[in-house]
């Protein structure tokens, strides 16, 4: 996986491997003094589920670089100065300290950096058709809701 050659956003989905160093490299811009990177790695607990082994996403794959790039839209609607924008996520199969989900952004200053990219992964996570099946001691099962976002509007705070 390789970033764009041309435009200030880069969305995916991906069966393979996350490649977070170069998502780093792709965002900075000589005209950005802050680069937020988060990454979300699959770890050994889930709520209500310790001994966590394996977790399978599955999206609807027509719908996700869609919305992907619309929430990278709202974002610079939101703070115009923004540079680049990367929203990657992973499907298939994914062991521990794996990273699943990529949100990288870059702006002039670090605020709006942090609250950009802070928007980004919120908003991916309430609003992006992807779903985790989680494998741990007990059994397995699909994923718990990780958050308790009702509106879009809500990650403004």
């Amino acid at each position: 996986m390789h970033p764009p050659t041309t435009g200030e956003t880069w969305v995916a989905l991906s069966d393979a491997a996350l490649p977070v160093g170069a998502i780093s490299d792709w965002v900075v811009r000589p005209d950005c003094g802050g680069l937020v990177l988060f990454s979300g790695t699959v770890r050994d607990h889930a709520e209500h589920r310790t001994g966590v082994t394996q977790i399978v996403y599955e999206a609807y794959a027509e719908q996700v670089e869609p919305r992907l790039l619309a929430i990278a839209e709202d974002a610079r609607g939101r703070w115009p100065d923004l540079g680049r924008i990367a929203l990657l996520h992973r499907t298939g199969a994914l062991a521990l300290r794996e990273s699943s989900v990529v949100v990288a952004v870059s702006a002039p200053h670090r605020a709006e950096a942090f609250a950009a990219a802070r928007f980004c992964i919120d908003a991916l996570k309430a609003t992006v058709p992807i779903w985790k099946k989680e494998t741990w001691d007990g059994g397995e099962d699909w994923g718990l809701a990780a958050h308790d976002l009702d509106q879009l509007e809500d990650l403004d705070a």
